[in-house]
């Protein structure tokens, strides 16, 4: 999963948003001498990405993505379901999304001078340029993804992938909202913060 993701997987402090997404900066490398609540939330944050990586789901929805991107599909994935998070708030978080933001770029920003030196550039980038907002629309998610594409550090295909997104986004929304309350499931049932996910799941499809 992406970040917004993550965060909402989270528990409500900066430990856990930290160590929640610290294990997309090189995780254990840096967890050594961190506090335990830290520990935990990047615990949490592996719990995630193996759920969602054996998910049968996440395998169907790379099949939505031409041969030439399918390499870099999971990295797609993660970002159009943070979008789909986003197109689905009100039926997963009470707080509304505006406030969640805040909270959670308030709660990073507490942690910041603890953070490998890639991890501070990204969240000050994402706390500054409210990198969420651009989630909201299929054009900034385009634009997120050519931008990944760009830092790839070989020729590739991935530019453009917004395309297949585009052309299946309804089957790629209905996998997404088949598959997130059972990831909110998956992580409660382990509780590995000692709390469950403070969320609403309010599906009426």
């Amino acid at each position: 999963m992406n970040y917004l993701a993550h965060l909402y997987l989270a528990q409500p402090n900066a430990d856990s948003h930290f160590g929640n997404l610290l294990g997309d900066f090189g995780g254990k490398r840096h967890v050594k001498q961190m506090p335990i609540p830290v520990k935990n939330a990047l615990d949490n944050h592996y719990l995630v990405d193996k759920f969602t990586d054996s998910h049968p789901a996440i395998k169907e929805a790379k099949h939505y993505f031409s041969a030439e991107r399918k390499r870099f599909a999971g990295i797609a994935i993660d970002v159009v379901f943070d979008h789909f998070l986003i197109q689905h708030w009100q039926n997963f978080h009470q707080e509304p999304l505006v406030e969640f933001k805040q909270n959670s770029y308030q709660l990073l920003n507490e942690r910041i001078s603890d953070m490998p030196c890639t991890m501070q550039q990204t969240v000050w980038s994402m706390t500054k340029n409210d990198w969420f907002k651009e989630y909201e629309t299929l054009t900034g998610i385009g634009l997120a993804l050519d931008n990944i594409a760009k830092r790839i550090r070989f020729t590739n295909n991935f530019s453009g992938a917004v395309e297949d997104i585009h052309r299946h986004y309804s089957e790629l929304d209905t996998l997404f909202l088949a598959f997130f309350p059972q990831l909110i499931n998956h992580v409660n049932q382990y509780a590995l913060e000692g709390s469950k996910v403070k969320s609403i799941v309010k599906l009426n499809y």
